[in-house]
């Protein structure tokens, strides 16, 4: 694509991260990742344990400074325009914590609030919020008394409060129940098609080849495959993600084992 391609919401350019070690040397976590997803598309961002994933997502959302490269975010350099980048983004993963005492509307009220919302725009977008990820039954309960996959439906109701164009999601039905997943991954879905840009990372496979429009599959730090789901079949001559995955990162664990 055109480096000037105004579809391209998300752009990450030989972005590099290294860490050092006690031994004095650095370990490369990140190795001249480049990609772009456009306006309107899921784009799966998908590798076993240990290749980068966590760590790009984190450049990306600039909790975390890049080593080399440059990630750009609906045109807003991440590194020297953070405020502008916070204000189009929600960024969401596992563990994300919640404020115990406050109750899910309470809490997602707040953060609306944070966003500059008045009180009666954030009210009703928190309603809002409230119907579409199945909150109502249990959205005056404080957020301790909460299940698991009750906390992430109000974790992502948090990422979206103020409605952001761009979505970075990282393992968000990791431990989930089959209810809680189905309603999060339908409601991503339903973000994709309202436009908004989505960039997933999970290591359910199957997840990934019902959800993603584009996918980037990472080893080492590198980008070694990239493309629609039909695209990487035919690139690899298999079929299902979980044994396109493995035949083109190389793996040597057994079929499947990424997959969960």
């Amino acid at each position: 694509m055109d480096a000037a391609d105004s579809n391209d919401m998300v752009v990450a350019e030989e972005l590099v991260k290294d860490f050092p070690r006690p031994d004095g040397r650095e370990t490369r976590a990140v190795d001249h990742l480049s990609f772009r997803v456009p306006k309107g598309t899921i784009y799966g961002l998908l590798g076993p344990n240990g290749a980068g994933k966590t760590t790009t997502l984190r450049i990306l959302s600039g909790l975390m400074a890049p080593t080399g490269g440059v990630a750009r975010l609906a045109g807003f350099d991440v590194a020297t325009e953070p405020r502008e980048v916070k204000r189009i983004l929600g960024f969401l993963t596992a563990n994300t914590g919640l404020y115990q005492r406050l109750s899910a509307r309470e809490l997602l009220v707040y953060f609306a609030r944070l966003h500059q919302m008045d009180r009666p725009a954030a009210e009703a977008r928190v309603d809002q919020l409230i119907d579409w990820l199945g909150i109502a039954s249990f959205a005056d309960l404080r957020c301790g008394a909460l299940s698991t996959g009750q906390k992430q439906r109000v974790n992502i109701g948090r990422a979206l409060v103020a409605d952001p164009p761009i979505l970075i999601m990282d393992e968000p039905t990791l431990g989930l129940d089959v209810l809680s997943n189905r309603v999060i991954l339908d409601f991503i879905k339903r973000e994709r098609d309202e436009g908004k840009t989505i960039i997933l990372s999970t290591h359910y496979l199957d997840e990934a080849e019902d959800m993603c429009d584009m996918i980037g599959l990472m080893h080492s730090g590198r980008l070694v495959a990239e493309g629609d789901l039909e695209s990487l079949r035919q690139l690899s001559g298999e079929h299902r993600l979980s044994r396109i995955f493995l035949k083109l990162v190389h793996a040597d664990e057994p079929a499947g084992a990424s997959a969960s």
